[in-house]
């Protein structure tokens, strides 16, 4: 994937780094009786995060036999557990494999088997994902549950191991400590390595691009998944030392969050556009005091204009978007407080994602891998230590997603004069609802499974509660009908509810390329100009 550096053999060199967890060791010696962890009721200061992870660690290794190197899948919601399981993995050298709850047991078995884990810990709420690992997972064979009712107790293991005290163990720079698991251009997932030194390198880019000068004396909102990117900027406060602070459990409550911000003088949190959309546009957010406020950063999809416009003037200039990806660990791009402008004009750079991150190397090349110049348009490929070691066990996704050490991003755009990145496009068909990925293709290959369906073609269109939504255009088999709900029961039985369409819409015919191939772009033409292309989606009824 690069080029290997000539040394001379006699010159002493080392490739050790710092292992992650000891980010937690510094901070319970250093910030013992502070709060690392807050959720509804519950505070674990440093120190007592330090004991619980030391004992699920000797539990890890005494009664699981997990060694350095072997991967630990984790099926839950938000809580202080995945955050110790993620603390545990690294502290003994195992790589953390958290999968996305929302998730299908079908699908997350499928991640547990990619990964060949030989540990599962599972809230007690997903016994059938654990039923379905097991069987999918050679290695896999015990369960730690979060509650009870299958496997073994998450707290009674914590309590028997209570007071043993695990080292963190050595680890390399290349090491790998987290399966990031996101989808390829089929949509079928892809197993991401993250590494120990990697990670390090991000975190301290975290801290100085997006959130300077955070300090033990901050305290974050935990409003996305840990399982996701959230679990980076949770690993970022860590560092830092900040106490974390967990929504409740269930459906996001926008008057609770504000209720937390007001409570803990939250300083910073990491969302969405749709979240920060809806906090903004919530009667809560003029009830209660959000003056703590200094960073609120959003990624996964593009804000509209007039959503980041209003949440300005709600919340002042605490604003910072950042663009990225699994594979860079979002370390792409940044666009800072100072560069979001409440009134449109020159220096608001309309439709921009920002400018490189420190340490990072941003080109737009052709086709061919040549660098093209300001303002010409084409695929958005990085370089730099925030770049993943590559995909897991999968050396076709390698070499088409790495090409003369760049990282390719599927994703189209370009620089302006001053190296502002503007994307203008996808090379794949993927969009982001809710900041999900949905890949076109899964969906596609399910529907025309139907009996009614003859040609389909699913397209991301703009949608006010997720950002973006699926719209599926559909051409039938010669005489029959369909009702849409049996069409997204269909989808419903293999696919996470995230991914359903938003909208059908039949046509008589498929538009077509002179080679019969069906292309979103002459779909998307058609619709318009026969007056069908929607405005924006909405969510269906039940949605």
């Amino acid at each position: 994937m690069s080029a290997t550096l000539n040394r001379d053999p006699k010159l002493p060199w080392s490739t050790r780094t710092t292992n992650l967890a000891h980010f937690l060791t510094r901070n319970a010696a250093r910030l013992g009786d502070r709060p690392a962890i807050i959720w509804d009721d519950l505070t674990i200061t440093w120190a007592e995060l330090d004991a619980r992870v030391s004992a699920l660690a000797a539990a890890m290794k005494d009664r699981f036999g997990i060694q350095h190197g072997d991967r630990v899948l984790v099926q839950s919601p938000n809580n202080n557990q995945i955050t110790e399981v993620m603390l545990a993995c690294w502290r003994v050298g195992a790589v953390w494999v958290p999968s996305n709850f929302r998730q299908r047991a079908d699908e997350v078995a499928y991640l547990g088997q990619k990964a060949d884990v030989s540990l599962m810990v599972c809230e007690q709420g997903f016994e059938s994902h654990a039923i379905a690992c097991i069987e999918a997972a050679p290695k896999l064979e015990q369960v730690i549950c979060i509650g009870s009712g299958f496997g073994t107790e998450y707290e009674a293991l914590i309590a028997d191991y209570m007071g043993q005290n695990v080292p963190n163990a050595d680890v390399d720079r290349d090491d790998p400590c987290w399966l990031f698991f996101t989808s390829g251009s089929t949509g079928r997932p892809k197993a991401v390595v993250l590494t120990h030194g990697q990670l390090g390198f991000t975190t301290l880019n975290h801290l100085n691009d997006l959130m300077p000068a955070t300090t033990a004396d901050d305290v974050s909102l935990v409003v996305a998944p840990l399982s996701h990117g959230a679990g980076m900027h949770q690993l970022v406060k860590i560092a830092a030392g900040s106490a974390s602070v967990l929504v409740p459990a269930g459906k996001f409550d926008p008057d609770a969050a504000w209720e937390l911000v007001q409570r803990y003088k939250v300083t910073n949190m990491f969302t969405v556009p749709t979240i920060v959309k809806m906090l903004t546009e919530h009667p809560a957010v003029d009830t209660y005091d959000h003056s703590s406020l200094r960073y609120v950063i959003y990624a996964g999809a593009p804000m509209y204009r007039e959503d980041q416009k209003h949440a300005l003037r709600k919340l002042g200039h605490v604003l910072v978007q950042y663009f990225g990806l699994g594979e860079v660990t979002g370390a792409i791009t940044v666009l800072p407080r100072h560069d979001h402008h409440i009134e449109d004009g020159p220096e608001a750079r309309v439709g921009t994602c920002g400018i490189e991150r420190t340490g990072l190397h941003v080109t737009i090349q052709d086709d061919d891998g040549n660098i093209l110049g300001p303002n010409e348009t084409g695929e958005i490929c990085v370089a730099g230590p925030a770049v993943c070691a590559g995909y897991y066990m999968d050396d076709g996704a390698n070499g088409k997603a790495f090409r003369n050490g760049w990282f390719r991003t599927g994703d189209l755009g370009h620089l302006d004069a001053q190296r502002y990145l503007y994307i203008t496009g996808r090379a794949s068909d993927m969009y982001i609802s809710g900041g999900s990925n949905v890949y076109p293709r899964e969906i596609e290959e399910l529907l025309l499974t139907h009996p009614a369906i003859s040609e389909v073609a699913i397209l991301g269109c703009p949608h006010r509660t997720w950002g973006e939504g699926g719209l599926a255009a559909c051409v039938l088999e010669q005489g029959h009908v369909v009702d849409e709900g049996d069409l997204n029961a269909l989808l419903a039985a293999k696919l996470a509810k995230y991914k359903l369409p938003s909208q059908y819409i039949y046509l008589t015919e498929m538009p077509k390329t002179g080679y019969g191939k069906i292309t979103k772009k002459l779909v998307r033409e058609e619709l318009e100009a026969r007056g069908l292309w929607p405005g924006e989606l909405s969510c269906p009824d039940g949605m």
